[in-house]
C-alpha cells in the first residue's frame, strides 16, 4: 500500500490523474532558486523554450546567457562562470548535453570541481517521434562514472522542482535528468525530498520482492505494484531519485526485507541505475535481480507509450519481472 508518511498524490491511480512534463519542474525550480540566490545563472544551447529555461531568461535577463548551438562551448563557459563564484545551470537536450559535450564536462567541470548544474532534458525513449538520434538512453551511465558528479533523476514535475532548488544550494557538479513527455504527478509539495536519500513509496505487507525505480517510470512501477497486490503478490517500491550518491542503506534494507529486486529505468540496462544498485549489492548483500530497461538497442521514432511497451518497460513487463525474480528465490 502507499506509504502515508511520504504524502503522495491521493489520485495516483485515477485514470484522470493530472500529468505534466518533468522538465516543467526544472523551469519552475530554477526561477525559485534564482530568487533565493543571486549567484544562480542560466545558460542554454538554443533550446530555451524546450528545456523550460524561458521563464528564467525572461525574469533574469542579466543572468542568462544564450550560447547557441554549441554544446561543448556551453559546458566550458558554464565552468568559467562557476570559476567566477556563480552557480550556473546549463541546459540542452540530454543527447547533446551530456551526450555531445561529455569530455568538456569531464575536464572543465568535474576535473576542476566546478558547481555546474547540467540539466539534460528529453531523456529516454519517451521523446517519441524525434527518434533514436535524440533519445538519450546512455546518459546515466556516462554521468555516474564521473568522479564528483551527482546524478539526479526526479519522478515527476514536483520532484524536479525540488531537485533543482536543492542542487542550487550545493557546490557539487550535478546532472539533472529530465523527461519531455507528460507524466502523472506522483508526489506533493509535502513529499520529502533530499539529495542522496531514496523514499519508500509503496510498502507491501510481508513483501516478497522490491522494486527500485527512477524517473518517469516510477508511476508505472506503482501501478504494477497495485495490480500485483490485487493478484496476491506483495511488493515494495523505492523511488531512487538520486542515482549518485547511492542511498545504499535504503537499498540494502529493501534487499534484506524482500530477498529479491527489480530495477526499473528508462535507460540502457547496461551501466544505468540498475547497474549501480547491483554493483553495491554484489559486495554487500547479493540477491536475485531482474532489470527493466532498454537492452543494447538504439531508440526509434514512435509514440512515447508505444516505445515504452516496445522496449519492455510497461506495467505488464514490470509485473512479469517481479514474478520471474520471485521464482529465482525458490
Amino acid at each position: 500500500m502507499i506509504k502515508e508518511d511520504v504524502k503522495l498524490n491521493p489520485h495516483i491511480f485515477n485514470e484522470d490523474v493530472e500529468q505534466q512534463p518533468i522538465r516543467v519542474g526544472f523551469g519552475e525550480g530554477l526561477v525559485i532558486a534564482a530568487e533565493q540566490n543571486e549567484k544562480v545563472y542560466g545558460l542554454c544551447a538554443d533550446l530555451t523554450d524546450s528545456t523550460k529555461m524561458d521563464k528564467f531568461a525572461e525574469k533574469f535577463p542579466e543572468r542568462f546567457i544564450e550560447i547557441g548551438v554549441a554544446e561543448q562551448n556551453l559546458a566550458t563557459v558554464g565552468s568559467g562562470v562557476a570559476a567566477m563564484g556563480k552557480i550556473p545551470f546549463i541546459s540542452s537536450y540530454a543527447m547533446f548535453s551530456p551526450g555531445r559535450n561529455w569530455e568538456q564536462i569531464r575536464t572543465t567541470i568535474c576535473y576542476n570541481d566546478r558547481p555546474v548544474k547540467i540539466a539534460g532534458s528529453h531523456a529516454g525513449v519517451s521523446v517519441g517521434p524525434d527518434g533514436g538520434t535524440h533519445q538519450a538512453i546512455e546518459d546515466i551511465g556516462i554521468m555516474r562514472m564521473l568522479p564528483r558528479m551527482v546524478v539526479l533523476s526526479p519522478c515527476d514535475v514536483i520532484e524536479a522542482k525540488k531537485a533543482t532548488i536543492a542542487c542550487a544550494g550545493t557546490m557539487d557538479p550535478t546532472y539533472l535528468r529530465l523527461a519531455r513527455e507528460k507524466t502523472p504527478i506522483i508526489t506533493t509539495e509535502d513529499t520529502p525530498f533530499e539529495i542522496g536519500k531514496a523514499q519508500l513509496f509503496f510498502e507491501g505487507e510481508n513483501a516478497v520482492a522490491g522494486i527500485v525505480a527512477t524517473g518517469a517510470l516510477v508511476h508505472k512501477a506503482l501501478v504494477a505494484a497495485k495490480e500485483l497486490q490485487e493478484e496476491g503478490i506483495s511488493v515494495s517500491i523505492l523511488n531512487l531519485s538520486t542515482i549518485k550518491p547511492l542511498d545504499t542503506k535504503s537499498i540494502k534494507v529493501l534487499a534484506e526485507k524482500t530477498g529479491a529486486l527489480v530495477t526499473v529505468e528508462e535507460h540502457q540496462v547496461a551501466g544505468g541505475m540498475g547497474s549501480a544498485v547491483v554493483e553495491y549489492l554484489a559486495e554487500n548483500h547479493p540477491v536475485p535481480i531482474e532489470f527493466i530497461g532498454v537492452r543494447d538497442e538504439f531508440g526509434q521514432s514512435g509514440e512515447p507509450n508505444e516505445l515504452i511497451e516496445h522496449y519492455g518497460m510497461g506495467v505488464s513487463h514490470i509485473k512479469e519481472a517481479v514474478k520471474k525474480v520471485i521464482e529465482k528465490k525458490k
